[in-house]
């Protein structure tokens, strides 16, 4: 590999700003995710209901990923960004007539909206910082700037711990036995507890908005480049590592948000409380934030694909201990997972757009956003299998388990096709 800077000193400002955005998206991951736990205690929700929080989190992506990138193919890196933050602060601030309303619809439209200008944000910033140096650097250049994303899901993860679970009134009594009255008044209370992170979130994000909007951003490599739609279709169509690498970056996501979602009810499943399943939830950020450090480091000696292999491997195997290893040695195992996911998106999304134009690699980034859908999906069939039995997590034996460690099926099948895509990956860079 030649000797060249991962990032040149000229835009490390520039640099720092846009991988700032990594952070602020997987800050909104994390506070969604124990979300579910939440609605579903609050509005008294089943498994399924429940689920729908990440329907509509991640239907967003799905929804607005392509469009995002004809717009920043007209526009620009920058004015993209823009238009992201702008859409990402309006579904979060839309948290606050939802809970005034008391309408668990109008929550997920906010979480929807949302997810609009996540998708324009990681449609834009993902191929912005390829394209910010040297090709050759470019997978160990978004890894590093994948590496601060974990910082935002253990901000995302405390709020959600010390703000929300932790002062939900719901919690703390039997729910459903109390008069309406009663009931009602703490449902009143707890949608307000779930309302405030979001609204100070979205005041957040226009600060970011306006610190962006003030400073001069680089143009991104070839961003006049203007192919005809259809061409860039049909080559992209033509290019089995970058369509192999969508369908792949689809089940890795469903099986990132399964991992991380369901941890809750695996913990609850074996007598712990949502609190101390928060605790559990958090070393599993720690080991995806140090995971992103180590392997952009082993990045410089191993071949991406191979990585992606071995990786993807050591995943199958801790989560065969999360299904059938009951008690806490399953929850650790459970844990251990998120450390072999650190490396999965960025590089699955390096290696799929590696070789492509800066105009090819606009639309082609666009399908691995669109991806993002199976973090709606997968948890959504999740939720269903451990409905099974009832609302319970352990109504049901499934193989000899509970069907809460049952469901962890779905993530042990994601694994595997990642691991099928790193050895595809590993012999093509053997053969160039």
């Amino acid at each position: 590999m030649k000797n060249t800077p991962v990032v040149s000193k000229k835009i490390v400002f520039p640099f720092i700003l846009i991988t700032s955005l990594f952070a602020l998206w997987g800050f909104a991951n994390a506070v969604t995710d124990p979300m579910v736990t939440a609605f579903k205690k609050v509005l008294e929700l089943d498994n399924f209901q429940a689920s729908l929080v990440q329907m509509a989190f991640y239907g967003g992506y799905f929804t607005m990923a392509l469009p995002a990138a004809l717009f920043i193919r007209k526009y620009s890196y920058k004015v993209g960004i823009l238009i992201g933050l702008s859409l990402y602060a309006t579904g979060a601030l839309l948290f606050y007539p939802a809970a005034i309303s008391e309408s668990f619809t109008f929550f997920l439209l906010g979480l929807y909206i949302l997810t609009f200008g996540l998708a324009f944000l990681e449609t834009t910033a993902n191929p912005y910082i390829l394209s910010m140096g040297d090709a050759s650097t470019a997978t160990q250049r978004l890894n590093l700037a994948q590496a601060f994303n974990p910082l935002g899901l253990i901000g995302g993860l405390v709020v959600a711990q010390q703000f929300v679970l932790k002062n939900l009134k719901s919690d703390d009594v039997v729910f459903s036995e109390l008069p309406e009255v009663q009931k009602a008044a703490i449902t009143t209370a707890d949608l307000m507890v779930i309302r405030d992170p979001y609204v100070v979130l979205g005041l957040s994000v226009i600060v970011v908005l306006v610190l962006i909007a003030i400073n001069k951003m680089p143009k991104g490599k070839g961003e006049e480049m203007h192919m005809p739609l259809g061409q860039v279709f049909k080559s992209l169509i033509k290019k089995p590592v970058y369509v192999e690498g969508v369908i792949t970056q689809a089940f890795y996501v469903g099986a990132q948000i399964m991992c991380w979602t369901y941890i809750y009810q695996y913990a609850e499943a074996i007598g712990l409380s949502a609190e101390e399943a928060g605790n559990y939830q958090f070393i599993a950020f720690v080991c995806f934030f140090l995971g992103r450090f180590v392997c952009t480091f082993l990045l410089k000696y191993v071949d991406s694909g191979k990585l992606l292999m071995g990786l993807s491997v050591l995943a199958v195997a801790f989560t065969l201990g999360t299904i059938f290893i009951t008690g806490m040695l399953g929850l650790y195992s459970l844990v251990a997972i998120s450390f072999c996911m650190s490396l999965m998106f960025p590089t699955i999304y390096g290696v799929a757009l590696e070789g492509l134009s800066e105009d090819e690699s606009k639309i082609g980034a666009a399908g691995l956003v669109m991806a993002i859908v199976g973090g709606a999906l997968m948890p959504t069939f999740q939720g269903m299998v451990l409905d099974l039995g009832g609302t319970g997590y352990s109504d049901l034996k499934i193989l000899g388990v509970s069907e809460v460690n049952f469901s962890f099926i779905l993530p042990l099948f994601c694994f595997f096709i990642i691991a099928f895509y790193g050895r595809r990956v590993a012999v093509k860079h053997q053969r160039s």
